[in-house]
């Protein structure tokens, strides 16, 4: 099948190079011509394992190519991707500035019967709207489904590869029927193609990614009063979590949830309640408890040091929101440094990925290390901020001799409390 997929950030790379790895014939659309030069040549902006051999096989099979011809890509395809950012707006809401350009941009170019596929996340009723623009600039016959992404930054590849589901919100028979034919090779192993009305699966992603924001939340606040009560937060997730009812996942405590989706897409579903008068407590509380997350870890450190940190040189595990990804947009790091700089400290930080972003957000403010070691050096103590899986099993007496005094503040609980205890460490952690 002839597709073309309308932004190349990190959901239209993956989901482009994916669509073209089970043999369709993709082309990519970006602005950016330095971007695109460098994808030609296997160079990603992006760190998502596996990503940079899909591209670099696909490219080179001529299924997998790029452009900054809008125009000439909606022509020669069949299906049409819209993968552009919906960016957090002053209100909360997604600015839809992008997509609705690049409508405008599919209606210019129409020359026949297109499936015109909403990937962004996009606020229920977008699909009404790009229907709209795009018949106000052609004759001719469409259908606008929406296909939300569920993609797990560091996992995404596999996530689009081997679904857990596909949801297709359509309205039309026709384009669902050439939906279910592009997504078939994926759900070989019968997990299943949820078909539903297109405003119903423009919802679902927001009710899904604000639901797992809700969890992370609740394991936090549930760590807190563990910690006030003397109550042991890892073996309180163990007793929740192996209820069926529950489940383990998102339920680990720690600094919050961060990146791209979560913070973005909780405020978007917030400010649709607002706009349609309906209650939000629940999606409000996620929101404050995430932010009050990472001040109560700062606060932990404030304690330990005191408010005056000048002098002080705190070592940095992690700066990515999250392990195998080097994206750091709302990440709790940018955060705690941030709070930890305006008080004086140094800081001396390691992060296996996500360095050219970290400079981005701090340029010559901090330290960049050459390893998880060397961010140690003469450290008053080390802040693990990401769990990468490096940082699991560490050198211990090492790191008591590369630093000041042997103190470790946790964010992430990768370490046994006793075990630290009983190598004589002062070390904190998350309830």
């Amino acid at each position: 099948m002839k597709v073309c997929v309308i932004g190349t950030g990190y959901v239209g790379l993956v989901v482009g190079t994916c669509l073209a790895d089970m043999g369709n014939d993709v082309i990519c659309v970006d602005k950016d011509e330095a971007k695109l030069e460098k994808l030609h040549q296997g160079i990603i902006p992006i760190y998502e394992p596996g990503l940079e051999d899909l591209i670099k096989v696909n490219v080179s099979e001529e299924r997998l190519t790029f452009t900054s011809d809008i125009d000439a890509a909606v022509k020669a395809s069949e299906v049409c991707y819209i993968a552009v950012g919906t960016p957090q707006d002053e209100d909360g809401s997604a600015d839809m500035q992008y997509v609705y350009q690049v409508a405008e941009s599919i209606g210019k170019a129409l020359n026949g019967y297109k499936v015109i596929v909403d990937k962004s996340t996009v606020p229920v009723g977008t699909a009404e709207k790009v229907t709209e623009i795009i018949k106000s600039f052609s004759n001719e016959e469409f259908d606008v489904v929406s296909n939300p992404e569920f993609l797990k930054q560091g996992n995404a590849v596999d996530d689009f590869l081997m679904p857990d589901r596909v949801v297709i919100g359509s309205n039309s028979t026709r384009a669902t029927k050439i939906m279910q034919e592009l997504y078939a090779p994926y759900l070989r192993t019968g997990n299943p193609v949820v078909i539903m009305d297109v405003k119903s699966a423009e919802m679902t992603k927001y009710a899904a990614n604000s639901f797992l924001a809700l969890k992370i939340s609740y394991a936090n606040e549930i760590a807190n009063i563990c910690e006030k009560v003397g109550a042991d937060a890892d073996m309180v997730r163990i007793g929740m979590c192996t209820d069926k009812r529950i489940g383990s996942q998102f339920l680990f405590p720690g600094l919050g949830y961060g990146g791209s989706c979560f913070p973005k897409d909780v405020k978007a579903l917030t400010r649709t309640a607002i706009e349609n008068g309906c209650d939000y407590s629940l999606l409000k509380a996620a929101d404050d408890v995430n932010k009050k997350q990472r001040q109560i870890f700062i606060d932990k450190i404030i304690k330990k040091f005191g408010n005056d940190l000048k002098g002080k040189i705190f070592a940095i595990w992690g700066l990515a929101f999250k392990p195998k990804t080097n994206d750091m947009r709302e990440a709790p790091s940018v955060t705690i440094i941030n709070a930890l700089l305006e008080k004086g400290a140094k800081i001396q930080a390691y992060d296996p990925k996500a360095f050219d972003c970290a400079k981005f957000y701090f340029k010559d403010k901090i330290t960049y290390s050459k390893s998880a070691y060397a961010a140690l050096e003469n450290a008053d103590a080390m802040l693990l901020l990401t769990e990468w899986n490096e940082f699991r099993r560490p050198d211990f007496e090492k790191i008591k001799s590369l630093m000041k005094k042997p103190v470790i503040f946790d964010g992430r609980n990768l370490y046994d409390r006793e075990s630290m205890d009983r190598k004589e460490f002062d070390y904190e952690r998350i309830g």
